[in-house]
């Protein structure tokens, strides 16, 4: 990940209310499902977390 991607990734944070290196991987993971051609199916133990980071743009499946 480069310094654009993790900017990316941690301006997703603040609009989600989340804060705190717990989220940093969620955020990064989200960016990169972000930039991925539609459609992009992801599968997440985190749901409600990446709910909050991905919005409606990425369709979540719970494992």
């Amino acid at each position: 990940m480069g310094d654009e991607e993790a900017k990316a990734a941690s301006a997703l944070l603040m609009p989600a209310g989340l804060h705190g290196h717990k989220y940093a991987i969620d955020a990064a993971v989200a960016e990169t499902a972000l930039r991925q051609r539609r459609p992009v199916v992801m599968l997440t133990s985190g749901v409600d977390d990446m709910t909050k980071l991905c919005g409606d743009r990425i369709r979540l499946i719970a494992v």
